[in-house]
């Protein structure tokens, strides 16, 4: 069996694959930079992230607080 039969057929697909993999990463980071970017301009016009919030329980226990404030 001749192993040179095929092998255009098979740099081009490895090629095709490398080129289609390079492109993922590609736009990978740069859709990590826009986002990033986004995130960073919401952040200046003062929205914050869930994940940066203070924890639900504290967040009952000073709404409960405000709300004893008003009433008093």
């Amino acid at each position: 069996m001749q192993t040179t039969a095929h092998i255009d057929f098979i740099a081009a697909a490895y090629a095709a694959a490398a080129i289609v993999i390079g492109g993922l990463l590609v736009w990978v980071v740069a859709d990590h930079r826009t986002q990033r970017r986004r995130i960073a301009e919401l952040e200046m016009q003062g929205m914050t992230r869930r994940s940066a919030a203070e924890p639900p329980p504290q967040r009952a226990k000073n709404a409960a607080a405000e709300q004893a404030k008003e009433e008093a």
